[in-house]
């Protein structure tokens, strides 16, 4: 099973991609670190702020290792957010049958509640070496370009509204089901 996880910056990507890890054992790509690698290693002359460009870079090369993994029946979790809103038409129907997509957003009721909270956990996972230009209007400016943009290319959206670690902790459990159902019909297929 391959997880697609995406959403703007400070909405719990690497976080919940961490949980995914740790329950399901499956292997994990930040996308970040993809493009950090490109970046520093000269291998692309765009920058960390270049996020619409970036899109159209890194995607192709995502794709085609999630392709991979599903050619070869591995399993995989990729997180950030440079997965374009309309990714399904790169994929063949038998490909997206492999594919759960998990987009978060935070609604503005949840930026205003809860800002401090946001950025004092945003190195949970992983140090930000940079924040400062996350602002309210700046978080939600972005929340909304996720929310507007998959929609439109009839993505459901995870929307954190009021409790964010249960909001992940439904989506862990909704995907533990889907683990399970795919290892019983492993198991089923072997016997």
């Amino acid at each position: 099973m391959i997880i697609l996880i995406t959403g703007t910056s400070h909405t719990g990507k690497t976080f919940l991609a961490q949980r995914m890890l740790e329950e399901y054992n499956y292997p994990y790509l930040s996308i970040d670190h993809l493009k950090m690698g490109l970046i520093r290693s000269g291998n692309t002359l765009l920058t960390p702020e270049d996020d619409e460009a970036l899109t159209d870079y890194l995607w192709p090369i995502v794709r085609e290792m999630v392709k991979t993994a599903i050619e070869n029946r591995q399993n995989l979790i990729v997180e950030g957010c440079y997965i374009p809103s309309d990714w399904r038409q790169d994929f063949s129907e038998y490909e997206l049958k492999s594919i759960r997509f998990v987009c978060l957003a935070m609604t503005d009721a949840y930026i205003d509640a809860h800002f401090d909270e946001i950025i004092r956990h945003a190195s949970d996972i992983e140090t930000r070496l940079y924040e400062t230009d996350c602002t309210y209007d700046s978080l939600k400016a972005d929340n909304h370009h996720y929310i507007d943009a998959f929609t439109r290319d009839g993505e459901q959206i995870t929307l954190i509204d009021n409790h964010f670690e249960e909001t992940l902790k439904t989506i862990v459990q909704h995907m533990r089901q889907i683990h399970r159902k795919r290892q019983n019909k492993h198991k089923q297929l072997s016997l």
